[in-house]
């Protein structure tokens, strides 16, 4: 099982659950953690290579990486713990598995909050992508993470979520960042999917306004899936705006949850 924290409330039986994106870890939340245990029992998650989740070189070869079976990693502690709904907040990466495991067991999906939510990938991501294909097996995978960092979180005001990722992301293996690139394969179709699929799931989107890669995607989709989805924009911010402005993102995030329940 993928390794997990849990903060609990004893005051509630209400979940908030917490998934990271790819090369980042549940370290990303810290500045989340204080705020929403106040109101909620918090679950972070560690996937599968990252964090606390180390494969062992016997599992490492016979797992397959697909947004379903990462998805079902995630279903699997919920079910150890036994919690059968859950709030679930993600960024970038980890906003795609909430929304698969929307898709494939939507009774256990209270809300969803997708921060830096990727729905499409513009022409400029899919070169960055076709470029990484080319080289992943030939460059040292920390050189390929770095120049994604750069263009996903171009800006000075960047540094911070780029260092945190770029740190975060040294402690995979090249094995594990190459599996997790082989998902990207995969991508399309899926993202093309939940584009055209609402589900009756409350959902918002928090997006940097400086996420230029990202955010008219997301426009377009919450125009379009109007009855379930929300859009709130963080000004001043780019892609990973729990990093750059937690104040602002926890407060958005706590009040929509609240009118979720």
């Amino acid at each position: 099982m993928i390794n997990y924290t849990i903060y609990e409330n004893p005051n509630t039986n209400q979940w908030v659950t917490f998934v990271h994106g790819a090369g980042g870890s549940s370290s990303i939340w810290f500045k989340q953690i204080r705020d929403f245990q106040k109101q909620y029992n918090v679950l972070l998650l560690d996937l599968r290579g990252h964090g606390e989740s180390k494969t062992t070189l016997k599992t490492a070869f016979k797992q397959k990486y697909t947004f379903s079976a990462l998805a079902n990693d995630i279903l699997e502690v919920l079910d150890f713990l036994a919690i059968q709904k859950s709030h679930f907040v993600g960024i970038s990466m980890g906003t795609i598995l909430i929304r698969q495991l929307a898709e494939m067991h939507p009774n256990r999906v209270q809300s969803m909050i997708l921060g830096g939510a990727i729905l499409k990938m513009n022409f400029r991501s899919q070169i960055l992508m076709r470029l990484g294909n080319m080289f992943k097996y030939v460059l040292p995978y920390l050189i390929l993470y770095k120049l994604f960092a750069f263009v996903i979180m171009p800006k000075k005001s960047h540094k911070q979520s780029r260092l945190l990722f770029i740190n975060e992301a040294k402690k995979l293996y090249q094995k594990e960042f190459i599996k997790w690139f082989k998902l990207t394969a995969e991508i399309n179709p899926v993202l093309k999917w939940f584009r055209q699929v609402e589900l009756n799931i409350p959902t918002l989107y928090v997006m940097g306004e400086e996420d230029y890669m990202f955010l008219p995607s997301v426009r377009v989709v919450v125009a379009n899936h109007y009855k379930s989805s929300k859009l709130f924009v963080i000004e001043k911010c780019g892609h990973v705006v729990n990093v750059e402005q937690p104040n602002t993102f926890n407060t958005a995030v706590l009040s929509f949850i609240n009118t979720a329940q």
